[in-house]
């Protein structure tokens, strides 16, 4: 039970600290444009310090659940490149996302369980039975938070190896958008514009596409049967 308390303060003075020091003016696209040659040129001299710092940085956005994890992405892709910037931020974001999960299953899972458990009990059998299909096709998805998923996630009986490894691959698409994007930083104005409607098309039908195989394969199994 104290671990929990110590988690929730942890938690809440994340929160906290994130509007009592205005971390959103410092997460934002106008901060790093109007310093990105100094933070260029400092990262040119001190590289491995600065690689580090910001996959360490990356990890705490995401863990803690903190806005400024897609300005962090392009700023990946306007510090690093594309190939150094999406291998940061894929597995950055993964542990993540995965500390997130930890903590959601940590701290609430059991109330939940406690609460809602008979109302669960099927959502839960259909994660044990297609949890992969169903959060790849979620994280591919780019409208829904990945945050909100990380938390909701956590609250059923999903493994966490599972929800790792397809949310790095589920995340991919997209981190690779935006760390490209992030090359040419200074041209962009916001991140809404970067997902256009044919862009999200094309990641629906990529994350519905594991669906039809599945349902393809099936067909075909009970034709021969």
């Amino acid at each position: 039970m104290m671990k929990k308390a110590i988690l929730v303060l942890v938690l809440l003075g994340a929160l906290v600290a994130y509007f009592v020091f205005d971390l959103g003016q410092i997460l934002s696209l106008e901060n790093f444009k109007a310093s990105q040659a100094d933070i260029v040129a400092a990262k040119d001299a001190n590289p491995v310090l600065y690689t580090t710092g910001f996959f360490i940085l990356y990890v705490a956005v995401t863990g803690l659940s903190i806005p400024g994890a897609a300005i962090m992405t392009l700023i990946a892709g306007a510090l690093f490149g594309v190939l150094v910037g999406t291998l940061l931020v894929s597995f950055a974001s993964t542990i993540g996302a995965t500390l997130a999960f930890l903590s959601a299953r940590f701290v609430l899972r059991d109330w939940v369980q406690g609460k809602f458990g008979e109302r669960l009990r099927a959502i839960d059998e259909g994660l044990e039975k297609d949890g992969a299909f169903y959060l790849f096709t979620l994280r591919l998805i780019p409208v829904f938070p990945f945050f909100v998923i990380n938390l909701l996630m956590g609250l059923t009986r999903i493994k966490t190896r599972t929800f790792f490894w397809v949310s790095q691959l589920g995340m991919l698409p997209a981190t690779i958008v935006f760390v490209n994007a992030g090359t040419q930083i200074s041209y962009i104005e916001s991140t809404s514009g970067l997902l256009s409607p044919t862009l999200i098309a094309s990641f629906v039908a990529l994350a519905l596409f594991p669906w039809a195989a599945k349902g393809i394969v099936a067909l075909v199994q009970r034709s021969r049967g």
